[in-house]
């Protein structure tokens, strides 16, 4: 399945919703550690995202990674104060933000880890309400993942299932609390969210549905047809996979078809579908830049898959979409032209699958 390069949104687009924003965080992960490359810091990518522009289109707003250097989980008010009016000067909302759960903490993990990952979610509601209390931040939710391996999850599948929505509906009455919402990344290196049966199966054993939701990553998603650290059953498209474009069809159907109506967040991403791991991290999948040759989803059509309802209708239940491209090079980031082929694709998602207010 050739793709082509996203062609630029037309200056007098009619839609206006939802919101476009860009993630903050491929300026972090991957980023830092011994052998890795530096860290990017926040200042520059708001500044690499305020100056991508489209014939005089521009992105809205921003979504954060609540991790040093950007921005403290501990962070005072006074300091949220601040990250606000730094990110209003640059002419942006803030969306959704990360709650950093897997520093000494696991959804399946003993009392510890599970009261780590619990307090990692509550300081990030902390940090989303004052945000949206300052008037920045008028949508988005704070996003979760299990911080387990699919390998410590295999060991006792039920059991662990029933722990993670325990420690889920934990922390979604925190949530709700603060007038917050959790959103689930579906990633297949995170045991109990690996599949898209294991993700629908946590997601309803928590019963939680007005607060712990679904973030839909399309790359991370992708994966999930292709039953990569699950059972073979979980794979949707047939063994002998070649990209046809009606089995893609059949497959995208049915794994949204079960996994939209949980969905309350949603990344535009590319995936080229390699998995890869390290070390004892579970395989995972790889974010491509948005007109990767290599790329095996057309994004402007296939954000539809998620955007829009089973009988194509426009969902409206993300007011802002966000761009998702984690670990590429730093020197890729640093290019004001990748941040100008993103911001296309993404006024290209909105003509196609928004609307107007």
């Amino acid at each position: 399945m050739k793709k082509a390069a996203p062609a630029p949104a037309p200056a007098s687009a009619a839609n206006n919703f939802p919101k476009l924003h860009n993630a903050m965080w491929p300026g972090l992960v991957g980023k830092g550690s011994p052998g890795a490359e530096p860290f990017i810091d926040l200042d520059t990518m708001l500044d690499l995202t305020a100056k991508a522009q489209v014939n005089g289109r521009k992105f809205d707003g921003v979504d954060l990674f609540l991790y040093d250097p950007h921005v403290n989980i501990d962070i005072t008010d006074d300091g949220i104060k601040k990250l606000a009016d730094k990110i209003k000067a640059k002419g942006f909302a803030v969306g959704s933000v990360v709650a950093p759960v897997w520093f000494d903490g696991s959804a399946i993990g003993d009392e510890t880890q599970r009261a780590n990952w619990v307090g990692a979610v509550k300081k990030a509601c902390r940090i989303a309400k004052k945000l949206r209390d300052l008037g920045i931040r008028p949508d988005g939710v704070v996003r979760i993942d299990t911080a387990a391996s699919v390998t410590d999850w295999d060991k006792d599948p039920k059991g662990n299932t029933k722990l993670i929505a325990k420690t889920f509906r934990e922390a979604g009455k925190i949530a709700k609390d603060h007038g917050e919402r959790l959103a689930a990344e579906g990633e297949i290196c995170w045991g109990g969210m690996h599949s898209w049966k294991y993700m629908l199966q946590t997601l309803e054993e928590t019963a939680m549905p007005r607060v712990v939701g679904f973030q839909a990553d399309m790359a991370h998603t992708l994966l999930y047809t292709l039953g990569h650290n699950a059972p073979a059953t979980h794979r949707i498209v047939p063994p002998k996979f070649h990209w046809e474009p009606e089995l893609f069809h059949q497959a995208m159907k049915k794994m949204t078809a079960a996994l939209r109506p949980w969905t309350i967040d949603f990344h535009v991403a590319q995936n080229d579908a390699t998995v890869k791991g390290s070390g004892d991290h579970e395989k995972t999948g790889k974010h491509c830049p948005v007109n990767d040759v290599n790329g095996k989803l057309n994004v402007a059509r296939d954000a539809g898959y998620w955007l829009r309802d089973d009988k194509g209708k426009v969902t409206k239940k993300t007011r802002h979409i966000c761009w998702d491209g984690c670990m590429f090079p730093n020197e890729m980031l640093m290019k004001q032209e990748t941040w100008n082929n993103i911001l296309a694709a993404m006024l290209q998602v909105r003509e196609n699958h928004g609307w107007r207010e």
